[in-house]
Protein backbone atom coordinates (compact mmCIF):
# COMPACT_ATOMS: atom_id res chain seq x y z
CA UNK A 1 0.00 0.00 0.00
CA UNK A 2 1.22 3.30 -1.14
CA UNK A 3 1.54 5.93 1.36
CA UNK A 4 -0.32 9.17 1.03
CA UNK A 5 1.96 12.42 1.71
CA UNK A 6 -0.34 15.04 3.85
CA UNK A 7 0.30 18.24 2.85
CA UNK A 8 1.64 20.85 5.74
CA UNK A 9 -1.40 22.99 6.76
CA UNK A 10 0.31 26.32 5.75
CA UNK A 11 1.08 25.01 2.23
CA UNK A 12 -1.68 26.52 -0.39
CA UNK A 13 -3.01 24.44 -3.04
CA UNK A 14 -2.76 25.40 -6.59
CA UNK A 15 -5.70 26.71 -6.99
CA UNK A 16 -5.65 28.86 -3.64
CA UNK A 17 -1.66 30.40 -5.04
CA UNK A 18 -3.28 31.25 -7.81
CA UNK A 19 -6.39 32.77 -6.81
CA UNK A 20 -4.50 34.78 -3.92
CA UNK A 21 -2.06 36.05 -6.83
CA UNK A 22 -4.70 36.86 -9.47
CA UNK A 23 -6.05 38.92 -6.16
CA UNK A 24 -3.24 40.77 -4.90
CA UNK A 25 -2.50 41.85 -8.78
CA UNK A 26 -6.16 42.98 -9.36
CA UNK A 27 -6.26 44.87 -6.02
CA UNK A 28 -3.14 46.52 -6.46
CA UNK A 29 -3.03 47.19 -10.01
CA UNK A 30 -6.99 48.39 -9.00
CA UNK A 31 -6.07 50.45 -6.51
CA UNK A 32 -3.26 52.24 -8.00
CA UNK A 33 -5.33 54.89 -10.58
CA UNK A 34 -7.64 55.65 -7.43
CA UNK A 35 -5.29 56.42 -5.04
CA UNK A 36 -2.69 58.25 -7.48
CA UNK A 37 -3.71 58.37 -10.81
CA UNK A 38 -0.52 61.10 -11.99
CA UNK A 39 2.06 57.72 -11.70
CA UNK A 40 -0.84 55.57 -13.60
CA UNK A 41 -0.95 58.12 -16.36
CA UNK A 42 2.98 58.30 -16.24
CA UNK A 43 3.38 54.87 -17.33
CA UNK A 44 0.01 53.93 -19.02
CA UNK A 45 -0.36 57.33 -21.03
CA UNK A 46 -2.54 59.81 -20.62
CA UNK A 47 -6.44 59.42 -20.22
CA UNK A 48 -8.99 61.78 -21.08
CA UNK A 49 -11.79 60.42 -18.40
CA UNK A 50 -10.17 59.54 -15.44
CA UNK A 51 -13.37 59.02 -13.42
CA UNK A 52 -13.83 55.47 -15.99
CA UNK A 53 -10.17 54.71 -15.15
CA UNK A 54 -10.95 54.84 -11.44
CA UNK A 55 -14.20 53.13 -11.70
CA UNK A 56 -12.90 50.41 -13.55
CA UNK A 57 -9.93 50.20 -11.05
CA UNK A 58 -12.69 49.61 -7.95
CA UNK A 59 -14.11 46.81 -9.95
CA UNK A 60 -11.18 44.68 -10.48
CA UNK A 61 -9.98 45.81 -7.00
CA UNK A 62 -13.23 44.24 -5.51
CA UNK A 63 -12.64 41.09 -7.82
CA UNK A 64 -8.99 41.10 -6.43
CA UNK A 65 -10.10 41.55 -3.06
CA UNK A 66 -12.96 38.80 -3.24
CA UNK A 67 -10.30 36.61 -4.30
CA UNK A 68 -7.48 37.32 -2.05
CA UNK A 69 -10.13 36.77 0.76
CA UNK A 70 -11.32 33.41 0.01
CA UNK A 71 -8.00 32.20 -1.26
CA UNK A 72 -6.63 33.39 2.16
CA UNK A 73 -8.87 30.66 3.95
CA UNK A 74 -10.44 27.86 1.85
CA UNK A 75 -10.69 26.99 -1.86
CA UNK A 76 -12.17 29.17 -4.56
CA UNK A 77 -15.17 28.06 -5.33
CA UNK A 78 -16.56 27.57 -8.78
CA UNK A 79 -18.36 30.81 -9.59
CA UNK A 80 -15.67 32.63 -8.00
CA UNK A 81 -13.33 30.49 -10.61
CA UNK A 82 -15.31 31.87 -13.22
CA UNK A 83 -15.16 35.42 -12.47
CA UNK A 84 -11.39 35.13 -12.14
CA UNK A 85 -11.14 33.82 -15.62
CA UNK A 86 -13.69 35.82 -17.42
CA UNK A 87 -12.30 39.05 -15.79
CA UNK A 88 -8.33 38.22 -16.61
CA UNK A 89 -9.46 36.98 -20.36
CA UNK A 90 -12.03 40.11 -20.53
CA UNK A 91 -8.91 42.14 -19.64
CA UNK A 92 -6.27 40.33 -21.94
CA UNK A 93 -8.74 40.95 -25.03
CA UNK A 94 -9.56 45.21 -23.95
CA UNK A 95 -5.35 45.09 -24.02
CA UNK A 96 -4.78 43.05 -26.85
CA UNK A 97 -7.49 44.84 -28.76
CA UNK A 98 -6.72 48.35 -28.12
CA UNK A 99 -2.93 48.30 -28.31
CA UNK A 100 -3.01 46.78 -31.92
CA UNK A 101 -6.12 49.51 -32.98
CA UNK A 102 -3.35 52.12 -31.08
CA UNK A 103 -5.77 52.80 -28.75
CA UNK A 104 -3.49 52.36 -25.57
CA UNK A 105 -0.37 52.11 -24.76
CA UNK A 106 1.82 48.84 -26.29
CA UNK A 107 2.45 49.02 -22.11
CA UNK A 108 -0.69 47.31 -21.68
CA UNK A 109 0.98 44.08 -23.22
CA UNK A 110 2.61 43.63 -20.01
CA UNK A 111 -0.77 43.43 -18.52
CA UNK A 112 -1.85 40.96 -21.03
CA UNK A 113 0.73 38.65 -20.55
CA UNK A 114 0.16 38.79 -16.60
CA UNK A 115 -3.31 37.83 -17.45
CA UNK A 116 -2.58 35.30 -20.09
CA UNK A 117 -0.33 33.82 -17.08
CA UNK A 118 -3.20 33.97 -14.56
CA UNK A 119 -5.33 31.81 -17.20
CA UNK A 120 -2.66 29.22 -17.20
CA UNK A 121 -2.56 28.73 -13.75
CA UNK A 122 -5.98 28.52 -13.37
CA UNK A 123 -6.33 25.92 -16.37
CA UNK A 124 -3.05 23.80 -14.76
CA UNK A 125 -5.11 23.85 -11.17
CA UNK A 126 -8.09 22.45 -12.82
CA UNK A 127 -6.73 18.60 -11.96
CA UNK A 128 -7.10 20.17 -7.54
CA UNK A 129 -10.72 21.39 -8.24
CA UNK A 130 -13.21 20.03 -5.90
CA UNK A 131 -16.90 19.00 -6.75
CA UNK A 132 -19.00 21.27 -5.51
CA UNK A 133 -21.17 21.03 -2.55
CA UNK A 134 -24.38 20.19 -2.82
CA UNK A 135 -25.48 23.71 -1.83
CA UNK A 136 -23.34 24.78 -4.11
CA UNK A 137 -24.87 22.53 -7.21
CA UNK A 138 -28.46 24.52 -7.80
CA UNK A 139 -29.60 27.88 -7.33
CA UNK A 140 -32.50 28.51 -3.89
CA UNK A 141 -35.67 28.23 -5.57
CA UNK A 142 -37.42 32.13 -6.14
Amino acid sequence: MQSVKARPKHSLSLRRTVALGQGIYFAVTGIWPIVHIRSFMAVTGPKKDTWLVKTVGALVAVVGGALAARAACAEPSRDLEAVALGSAAALAAVDTVYVARERISPIYLLDAVAEAVLIGGWILSRGSRTACKPSEQTAPPM
